[in-house]
């Protein structure tokens, strides 16, 4: 049987979302929030605005996007835009995992506007090629959070295309490169990669996302918090701080704590360092690891940041699903209780698994001193198989 190790992770955080916080986090760090005031007062004001143009400093938003803070997290901000912006054109939805899922059945079931639908099972991406983004409206993630699937880059989305492209980046943002000139509207949120909290999402547009707000008036009823036109003109306050709802001033410093620490790390490039590195600490070890595997089928779709496992050891395979499941809860539980790994089960929908997360506010040296623990849970998970039979 495999030795118990003798490190441990120094934060045992490795949840998917909310995600852990950026190293050194403490409450101190919000102790310069506006509470009690105003989301409207002047202090409120500027914070809001100071959230927006330091997301456009670290992300490096074009300067001709606008950026708003909306309510519902990123599925806020998706819904938002689906809402708002679909109709005029024939929409195509490509879902590889749950979140994709969800577009597809909100464009079928609550706009009813009979998408065309590009499935993939998880682990793998739809065929992209036969989507076309030249004419049409497109929906889809960029990092499927569910799947750890994501695609390796924007070249599949025509640069001359008449549609829009709606991308959930919520999984991505900060740890990825997006392609700012084939997006139109990307979401994501607070409490992902940054490692903020829960409730406000992000909707970023492109002139040609403003243009379409503009000129399409939808065919259903909007609810008042996805309104972002009053009178066929966009309602720009909501992209300067005026936020639709009241946000919480304290999860509004917190995200601004991110993003200062993001900067001071050296930005954008420092935190797409800080992923991939993590995330080659769990696919090196999967590598190596003959019980593991990555759900994802192509290394060029590896996630770096919900890095998705599932079991491979043939014995416990051939014991069939109960006891692949059985092993995979097993090792969540184990771990969880051993205060080593917290929040690293596979998502309700996803193959029975593992999900570490790997953005940049977690440590590297803790994913490291996780994998030898990964191996003693499994092997104790698995005798006990062995002592039921």
């Amino acid at each position: 049987m495999t030795s118990r190790p003798a490190a441990r992770p120094r934060r045992p955080n490795f949840s998917s979302g909310p995600c852990a916080k950026r190293p050194g986090w403490t409450p101190a760090a919000l102790e310069g929030a506006a509470l009690g005031r105003s989301h409207r007062s002047a202090a409120g004001r500027a914070k809001l605005r100071r959230a927006i143009d330091l997301t456009r400093e670290v992300l490096r938003v074009p300067a001709d996007h606008r950026i708003g803070i909306v309510p519902a997290s990123d599925t806020g901000a998706v819904e938002m835009a689906m809402w708002t912006m679909l109709g005029p054109r024939t929409v195509e939805v490509a879902a590889w995992e749950a979140f994709g899922s969800e577009w597809v059945a909100d464009a079928l079931n609550q706009l009813r506007i009979s998408p065309r639908i590009h499935r993939a099972p998880y682990g793998a991406l739809p065929d992209l090629s036969a989507i076309d983004t030249r004419h049409n409206d497109v929906v889809f993630t960029w990092n499927g959070t569910a799947a750890g699937v994501r695609v390796p880059n924007g070249d599949w989305i025509a640069a001359d295309r008449e549609g829009l492209t709606i991308c959930d980046a919520t999984s991505a943002a900060f740890a990825q490169p997006l392609d700012w000139r084939k997006l139109d509207v990307v979401t994501f949120s607070w409490q992902k990669v940054m490692g903020g909290e829960a409730a406000h999402g992000m909707l970023v547009l492109s002139p040609r996302a403003v243009a379409r707000l503009e000129s399409h008036v939808p065919a259903w009823p909007v609810p008042k918090v996805f309104r972002l036109t009053r009178g066929a003109k966009l309602i720009e306050g909501i992209f300067s701080g005026e936020t639709i709802n009241t946000p919480s001033m304290l999860a509004v410093e917190d995200y601004l704590d991110a993003l200062g620490w993001a900067q001071s790390l050296g930005g954008l490039d420092a935190l797409h360092a800080r992923a991939d590195g993590n995330a080659r600490v769990i696919h090196d070890w999967a590598a190596r690891t003959p019980w593991i595997a990555n759900l994802a089928v192509d290394p060029a779709t590896y996630s770096n940041t919900g890095v998705c496992l599932v079991i491979a050891d043939p014995d416990v395979l051939a014991r069939g699903d109960a006891a692949v499941e059985a092993v995979a809860k097993g090792i969540v539980a184990t771990l969880a209780d051993e205060g080593v790994a917290l929040d690293i089960g596979a998502y309700r929908d996803a193959p029975a698994g593992l999900r570490i997360w790997c953005g940049g506010t977690v440590e590297r040296a803790d994913l490291e001193a996780l994998t030898p623990w990964l191996d003693w849970a499994f092997a104790a998970e698995t005798a006990k198989l062995t002592r039921a039979a």
